[in-house]
Protein backbone atom coordinates (compact mmCIF):
# COMPACT_ATOMS: atom_id res chain seq x y z
CA UNK A 1 0.00 0.00 0.00
CA UNK A 2 1.45 3.38 -0.89
CA UNK A 3 -0.25 6.03 1.54
CA UNK A 4 -2.04 5.45 5.35
CA UNK A 5 -3.74 8.77 6.07
CA UNK A 6 -4.43 8.64 9.93
CA UNK A 7 -7.10 11.69 10.90
CA UNK A 8 -7.60 12.60 14.64
CA UNK A 9 -11.00 13.41 15.25
CA UNK A 10 -13.31 14.65 17.93
CA UNK A 11 -16.93 16.15 17.42
CA UNK A 12 -16.16 16.91 13.82
CA UNK A 13 -19.34 15.09 11.91
CA UNK A 14 -20.09 18.32 9.38
CA UNK A 15 -16.44 18.08 7.61
CA UNK A 16 -15.85 14.01 7.78
CA UNK A 17 -17.56 13.55 4.36
CA UNK A 18 -16.29 16.85 2.64
CA UNK A 19 -12.52 15.35 3.77
CA UNK A 20 -12.67 12.10 2.74
CA UNK A 21 -14.54 12.84 -0.31
CA UNK A 22 -11.44 15.19 -0.97
CA UNK A 23 -8.84 12.51 -0.17
CA UNK A 24 -10.37 10.15 -2.18
CA UNK A 25 -10.13 12.55 -5.49
CA UNK A 26 -6.91 13.50 -4.60
CA UNK A 27 -5.54 9.60 -4.47
CA UNK A 28 -7.65 8.37 -7.32
CA UNK A 29 -6.07 11.27 -9.63
CA UNK A 30 -2.58 9.63 -8.61
CA UNK A 31 -3.44 6.04 -8.69
CA UNK A 32 -2.28 5.85 -5.10
CA UNK A 33 -3.46 2.68 -3.06
CA UNK A 34 -4.12 4.00 0.18
CA UNK A 35 -6.52 4.38 3.20
CA UNK A 36 -7.88 6.74 5.32
CA UNK A 37 -7.84 5.99 9.06
CA UNK A 38 -10.43 7.97 10.97
CA UNK A 39 -9.57 8.06 14.71
CA UNK A 40 -12.44 8.73 16.55
CA UNK A 41 -11.51 10.29 20.08
CA UNK A 42 -14.14 9.88 21.63
CA UNK A 43 -16.74 12.45 20.36
CA UNK A 44 -19.99 13.05 21.74
CA UNK A 45 -21.90 13.99 18.79
CA UNK A 46 -22.78 11.94 15.00
CA UNK A 47 -19.23 12.06 14.35
CA UNK A 48 -18.81 7.91 15.26
CA UNK A 49 -22.16 7.26 13.12
CA UNK A 50 -20.96 8.90 10.00
CA UNK A 51 -17.71 7.42 9.89
CA UNK A 52 -19.70 3.79 9.63
CA UNK A 53 -21.61 5.46 7.21
CA UNK A 54 -18.40 6.34 4.77
CA UNK A 55 -17.09 3.16 5.31
CA UNK A 56 -19.91 1.68 3.74
CA UNK A 57 -19.44 3.91 0.81
CA UNK A 58 -15.43 3.48 0.82
CA UNK A 59 -14.04 0.15 1.97
CA UNK A 60 -10.32 1.95 2.08
CA UNK A 61 -11.79 3.71 4.86
CA UNK A 62 -11.06 1.89 8.30
CA UNK A 63 -12.52 3.56 11.86
CA UNK A 64 -11.04 2.98 15.49
CA UNK A 65 -12.92 4.56 17.92
CA UNK A 66 -12.42 5.52 21.58
CA UNK A 67 -14.49 4.90 24.47
CA UNK A 68 -13.40 8.09 26.05
CA UNK A 69 -11.54 11.16 25.09
CA UNK A 70 -7.67 10.66 25.38
CA UNK A 71 -6.12 13.14 23.43
CA UNK A 72 -4.50 13.64 20.01
CA UNK A 73 -1.16 12.24 21.02
CA UNK A 74 -3.30 8.76 21.93
CA UNK A 75 -5.39 9.08 18.71
CA UNK A 76 -1.89 9.52 16.60
CA UNK A 77 -0.23 6.37 18.53
CA UNK A 78 -2.86 4.18 17.49
CA UNK A 79 -3.20 5.60 13.94
CA UNK A 80 0.34 4.86 13.61
CA UNK A 81 -0.04 1.31 14.74
CA UNK A 82 -2.43 0.58 12.32
CA UNK A 83 -1.06 2.35 9.47
CA UNK A 84 0.24 -0.04 6.57
CA UNK A 85 1.50 2.06 4.12
CA UNK A 86 4.90 2.91 3.06
CA UNK A 87 3.95 6.60 3.86
CA UNK A 88 1.70 7.91 6.47
CA UNK A 89 0.04 11.22 6.14
CA UNK A 90 -1.20 12.70 9.39
CA UNK A 91 -3.80 15.32 9.14
CA UNK A 92 -6.45 17.28 11.24
CA UNK A 93 -10.44 16.31 10.40
CA UNK A 94 -11.53 19.93 10.47
CA UNK A 95 -10.41 21.18 6.72
CA UNK A 96 -7.71 23.00 7.17
CA UNK A 97 -5.48 21.07 5.65
CA UNK A 98 -5.74 20.73 2.00
CA UNK A 99 -5.51 17.11 0.69
CA UNK A 100 -4.28 18.46 -2.34
CA UNK A 101 -0.58 18.61 -0.40
CA UNK A 102 -0.31 14.74 -0.24
CA UNK A 103 1.02 13.97 -4.02
CA UNK A 104 4.25 16.51 -3.16
CA UNK A 105 4.32 15.35 0.85
CA UNK A 106 4.61 11.77 -0.72
CA UNK A 107 7.02 12.12 -3.51
CA UNK A 108 9.73 13.84 -0.65
CA UNK A 109 9.41 10.87 1.36
CA UNK A 110 9.23 7.82 -1.10
CA UNK A 111 11.30 8.90 -3.90
CA UNK A 112 13.71 12.13 -2.26
CA UNK A 113 15.14 10.37 0.75
CA UNK A 114 13.06 12.27 3.34
CA UNK A 115 12.33 10.62 6.57
CA UNK A 116 9.50 13.00 7.96
CA UNK A 117 8.15 16.24 6.21
CA UNK A 118 6.38 18.61 8.17
CA UNK A 119 4.04 21.15 6.95
CA UNK A 120 4.15 24.91 7.47
CA UNK A 121 1.37 27.13 7.99
CA UNK A 122 3.33 30.41 5.90
CA UNK A 123 -0.03 32.25 6.06
CA UNK A 124 -2.39 30.90 8.68
CA UNK A 125 -5.92 31.67 9.43
CA UNK A 126 -5.97 31.54 13.49
CA UNK A 127 -6.17 34.29 16.14
CA UNK A 128 -3.21 36.07 17.68
CA UNK A 129 -4.01 34.83 20.50
CA UNK A 130 -3.04 31.39 19.08
CA UNK A 131 -0.84 32.21 16.41
CA UNK A 132 1.48 34.40 19.06
CA UNK A 133 2.62 31.36 21.43
CA UNK A 134 2.67 28.67 19.20
CA UNK A 135 5.65 31.15 17.82
CA UNK A 136 7.45 31.23 21.26
CA UNK A 137 7.01 27.26 22.16
CA UNK A 138 8.22 26.39 18.01
CA UNK A 139 11.24 28.97 19.03
CA UNK A 140 11.64 27.32 22.44
CA UNK A 141 12.00 23.85 20.94
CA UNK A 142 13.95 24.87 17.70
CA UNK A 143 16.36 26.10 20.36
CA UNK A 144 16.10 22.62 22.65
CA UNK A 145 15.96 20.43 19.93
CA UNK A 146 19.00 21.53 17.55
CA UNK A 147 16.17 21.11 14.50
CA UNK A 148 16.36 24.68 13.26
CA UNK A 149 14.94 24.43 9.42
CA UNK A 150 10.92 23.44 10.94
CA UNK A 151 9.06 26.65 11.89
CA UNK A 152 5.89 24.41 12.39
CA UNK A 153 6.27 21.85 15.04
CA UNK A 154 2.92 21.65 15.51
CA UNK A 155 1.34 21.69 12.38
CA UNK A 156 -0.78 18.95 11.57
CA UNK A 157 -0.52 17.99 8.39
CA UNK A 158 2.78 15.99 7.85
CA UNK A 159 4.61 12.82 6.14
CA UNK A 160 6.26 10.23 7.84
CA UNK A 161 8.17 7.33 6.25
CA UNK A 162 6.57 3.84 7.72
CA UNK A 163 9.90 3.12 9.51
CA UNK A 164 9.50 6.25 11.50
CA UNK A 165 5.73 5.68 12.85
CA UNK A 166 6.70 2.53 14.15
CA UNK A 167 9.64 3.51 16.41
CA UNK A 168 8.35 6.27 18.03
CA UNK A 169 5.83 6.70 20.87
CA UNK A 170 3.32 9.11 21.19
CA UNK A 171 1.42 9.78 24.51
CA UNK A 172 0.56 12.92 26.40
CA UNK A 173 0.82 16.17 24.46
CA UNK A 174 4.00 14.71 22.60
CA UNK A 175 1.93 14.79 19.17
CA UNK A 176 3.76 18.68 19.06
CA UNK A 177 6.73 17.86 19.49
CA UNK A 178 7.12 14.41 16.97
CA UNK A 179 10.13 15.43 14.85
CA UNK A 180 11.90 15.94 17.69
CA UNK A 181 10.92 12.44 18.87
CA UNK A 182 11.85 11.30 15.43
CA UNK A 183 15.02 13.15 16.08
CA UNK A 184 15.90 11.33 18.81
CA UNK A 185 14.84 7.67 17.20
CA UNK A 186 17.55 8.44 14.61
CA UNK A 187 15.87 9.78 11.52
CA UNK A 188 17.86 12.76 10.93
CA UNK A 189 16.61 13.24 6.88
CA UNK A 190 13.66 16.34 8.86
CA UNK A 191 12.30 18.55 6.17
CA UNK A 192 9.60 20.93 5.55
CA UNK A 193 6.96 21.96 3.02
CA UNK A 194 4.92 25.56 2.72
CA UNK A 195 1.40 24.45 3.10
CA UNK A 196 -1.71 25.76 2.63
CA UNK A 197 -3.90 26.94 5.82
CA UNK A 198 -7.59 27.15 5.31
CA UNK A 199 -10.32 28.79 8.28
CA UNK A 200 -12.10 26.52 10.12
CA UNK A 201 -15.15 25.76 8.14
CA UNK A 202 -17.37 24.01 10.86
CA UNK A 203 -17.44 24.23 14.63
CA UNK A 204 -14.50 25.49 16.97
CA UNK A 205 -11.11 24.36 18.15
CA UNK A 206 -11.06 21.72 20.21
CA UNK A 207 -7.81 23.28 22.12
CA UNK A 208 -7.57 25.36 24.97
CA UNK A 209 -5.07 27.67 26.42
CA UNK A 210 -3.56 24.73 28.89
CA UNK A 211 -2.63 23.16 26.44
CA UNK A 212 0.54 25.41 26.34
CA UNK A 213 1.48 24.73 29.70
CA UNK A 214 1.05 20.95 28.75
CA UNK A 215 3.17 21.48 25.43
CA UNK A 216 6.01 23.11 27.45
CA UNK A 217 6.14 20.50 30.18
CA UNK A 218 6.06 17.89 27.39
CA UNK A 219 8.87 19.70 25.94
CA UNK A 220 11.34 19.94 29.13
CA UNK A 221 10.32 16.10 29.14
CA UNK A 222 11.15 15.16 25.56
CA UNK A 223 14.78 17.22 26.05
CA UNK A 224 15.46 15.55 29.52
CA UNK A 225 14.76 11.56 28.28
CA UNK A 226 16.31 11.58 24.84
CA UNK A 227 19.29 13.37 26.23
CA UNK A 228 19.35 11.35 29.36
CA UNK A 229 17.22 8.93 29.53
CA UNK A 230 19.89 6.16 29.49
CA UNK A 231 22.26 8.18 31.73
CA UNK A 232 20.56 10.09 34.63
CA UNK A 233 23.24 9.98 36.73
CA UNK A 234 25.33 12.13 33.73
CA UNK A 235 22.47 14.92 34.34
CA UNK A 236 21.95 14.81 38.67
CA UNK A 237 25.25 13.97 38.91
CA UNK A 238 26.81 16.67 36.99
CA UNK A 239 24.38 19.26 39.42
CA UNK A 240 24.98 17.66 42.19
CA UNK A 241 28.70 17.68 42.27
CA UNK A 242 28.72 21.22 41.82
CA UNK A 243 26.06 22.32 44.10
CA UNK A 244 27.83 20.07 46.64
CA UNK A 245 32.04 22.11 45.58
CA UNK A 246 29.95 25.58 45.96
CA UNK A 247 29.23 24.93 49.32
CA UNK A 248 32.29 23.42 50.04
CA UNK A 249 34.22 26.50 48.45
CA UNK A 250 31.96 28.61 50.39
CA UNK A 251 32.32 26.63 54.00
CA UNK A 252 36.21 26.60 53.31
CA UNK A 253 36.45 30.42 52.85
CA UNK A 254 34.67 30.98 56.02
CA UNK A 255 36.61 29.19 57.63
CA UNK A 256 39.35 30.58 55.86
CA UNK A 257 38.89 34.39 56.56
CA UNK A 258 37.92 32.94 60.58
CA UNK A 259 41.49 31.93 60.67
CA UNK A 260 43.09 35.12 59.56
CA UNK A 261 40.81 37.28 61.71
CA UNK A 262 42.31 34.95 64.80
CA UNK A 263 45.90 35.52 63.42
CA UNK A 264 45.50 39.34 62.94
CA UNK A 265 44.10 39.31 66.32
CA UNK A 266 40.65 41.21 64.76
CA UNK A 267 37.30 40.95 65.82
CA UNK A 268 35.15 38.09 63.76
CA UNK A 269 31.73 36.86 63.77
CA UNK A 270 31.49 32.71 63.94
CA UNK A 271 30.86 31.41 61.02
CA UNK A 272 27.52 30.21 61.98
CA UNK A 273 26.16 33.59 62.33
CA UNK A 274 26.93 34.25 58.65
CA UNK A 275 24.59 34.46 55.68
CA UNK A 276 27.49 32.80 53.50
CA UNK A 277 27.24 29.80 55.77
CA UNK A 278 24.09 29.00 55.29
CA UNK A 279 23.97 29.70 51.52
CA UNK A 280 26.83 26.78 51.73
CA UNK A 281 25.06 24.34 53.75
CA UNK A 282 21.75 24.43 51.57
CA UNK A 283 24.04 24.16 48.33
CA UNK A 284 26.25 21.23 50.13
CA UNK A 285 22.79 19.82 51.17
CA UNK A 286 20.60 20.05 47.82
CA UNK A 287 24.24 18.47 46.03
CA UNK A 288 24.11 15.87 47.89
CA UNK A 289 20.64 15.20 47.26
CA UNK A 290 20.80 15.32 43.60
CA UNK A 291 23.15 13.10 43.47
CA UNK A 292 21.79 10.45 45.14
CA UNK A 293 18.68 10.72 42.87
CA UNK A 294 21.25 9.97 40.53
CA UNK A 295 22.24 7.20 42.18
CA UNK A 296 18.67 6.35 42.29
CA UNK A 297 17.74 6.72 38.71
CA UNK A 298 21.10 5.50 37.51
CA UNK A 299 20.08 1.87 39.18
CA UNK A 300 16.23 1.83 37.61
CA UNK A 301 17.46 2.63 33.89
CA UNK A 302 19.98 -0.21 34.83
CA UNK A 303 17.02 -2.64 35.70
CA UNK A 304 14.66 -1.26 32.83
CA UNK A 305 13.56 -3.98 30.57
CA UNK A 306 14.36 -1.61 28.01
CA UNK A 307 17.93 -0.33 29.29
CA UNK A 308 19.24 -1.86 25.86
CA UNK A 309 16.37 -0.75 22.89
CA UNK A 310 18.41 0.57 21.00
CA UNK A 311 17.03 1.81 17.01
CA UNK A 312 18.75 -0.25 14.45
CA UNK A 313 18.58 0.94 10.83
CA UNK A 314 19.81 -2.62 9.08
CA UNK A 315 21.22 -5.99 10.30
CA UNK A 316 22.61 -7.73 7.05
Amino acid sequence: MDISVVVPLYNEEESLPELTAWIDRVMKAQNFSYEIILVDDGSKDRSWKIVEELKLQNPAIVGIKFRRNYGKSAALNVGFDAAKGDVVITMDADLQDSPDEIPELYDRIANRGADLVSGWKQKRYDPLTKTLPTKLFNAATRYMSDIHNLHDFNCGLKAYRKDVVKNIEVYGEMHRYIPVLAKWAGFTNIQEQVVQHYPRKYGTTKFGAGRFIKGFLDLLSIFFVGKFGKRPMHFFGTLGVLSFLTGFVITCYLIFDKLMSIAAGTAYRNITEQPLFFLSLVAILLGSQLFLTGFIAELISRNSVDRNNYQIESHI
